[in-house]
């Protein structure tokens, strides 16, 4: 993962070097906007929600690409040298982070969005318990999300007091549509019959979300917060057995991740998938055009997915 990245270490220290003598670009009386670098899609929306104009936020991870396979480019390391406040989701869900840091020379404040979570560990899917590894999917909870832009907006406030009443005032109104979110939410999922509100998915990602409405994890294709994962043939058989007993009505594809396997099982089970536009989006927010491209956008896609294929 990291031999692109320390390639781009050393294209990075002349870069730097001819761009601002060395050193990492500082604030000053002129800048009317602060530099914001977010690692995933999800927290760089949060951060232009709570910024508004008075920051510039550059986005590393891309729509639709598996944060776990990512590689920092050059420039990606050019824009942690030249950041004033560096925005992360937590939970281990940037394991690259903290190399491409140190790669960069980045010394300001690093915001963990994931700080006043309650955060929930992993399924076991024989069990139906939980195991020791903690959930890095926090955002698909919309209270979370309330916790991760108060966490983002002290951030602001710290690095930028001048526009402390702004940031103050943008989170107020965000945490409004954001209950208002949570609320539609609750609504639509009511109107699923409750011996159908059962989820199988690509990877465990949606812990939070079906918790938070209610809704019974049977499994998942990958069996971890990772999509890297390695699955079994047993873990395969079993889950079509977990289908097949709890007559689930669809089998949910990710928007990172390929159908095939999904489709195969799918078959083996005897229910459906839904994938193509229909995929939810686990791991990353929808390109621009999907509808899924803001956090609100994805959270009101998902769930009209999820409520279409199970009869809501």
């Amino acid at each position: 993962m990291f031999k692109r990245l320390r390639r781009g270490a050393a294209i990075l220290a002349l870069l730097v070097s001819a761009a601002c003598g060395g050193t990492a670009i500082p604030a000053t009386k002129a800048q009317t906007t602060i530099s914001v670098v977010a690692t995933t899609t999800q927290v760089a929306d949060l951060a232009r929600q709570v910024g508004g104009d008075a920051v510039r936020v550059t986005q590393l991870l891309r729509p639709n690409v598996d944060p776990h396979d990512f590689d920092p480019s050059p420039a990606d390391l050019q824009a942690l040298a030249t950041a004033q406040v560096v925005v992360k989701n937590g939970v281990g869900f940037e394991p690259w982070l903290d190399e491409a840091i140190a790669s960069a020379g980045y010394t300001g404040p690093v915001v963990d969005t994931s700080q006043g979570v309650t955060l929930h560990e992993g399924h076991d899917e024989e069990e139906g318990h939980e195991h020791g590894e903690h959930d890095p999917h926090i955002w698909h909870d919309p209270a979370n999300a309330k916790i991760m832009v108060a966490d983002i907006e002290k951030a602001l406030n710290q690095a930028d007091p001048a526009h402390a009443a702004a940031y103050a005032q943008r989170q107020k109104a965000y945490d409004a549509e954001l209950d208002r979110l949570d609320g539609w939410i609750k609504q639509r999922i009511a109107t699923i019959p409750e011996a159908d509100r059962k989820i199988v998915t690509n990877h465990d990602a949606f812990g939070y979300y079906l918790d938070r409405y209610g809704l019974t994890y049977v499994g998942a294709i990958i069996p971890s917060f990772d999509t890297s994962a390695e699955v079994t043939g047993k873990d395969l058989a079993d889950l079509v057995a977990a289908v097949k007993k709890a007559g689930v009505k669809a089998i949910f594809s990710e928007s990172t991740l390929p159908p095939k396997t999904a489709q195969a099982l799918a078959t083996e089970a005897g229910t459906q998938v839904v994938g193509g536009e229909n995929s939810l989006y686990g791991d990353s927010l929808g390109p621009a055009g999907t509808g899924a491209d803001s956090y609100l956008g994805m959270m009101r896609h998902n769930t009209d997915v999820i409520v279409g294929a199970l009869g809501g």
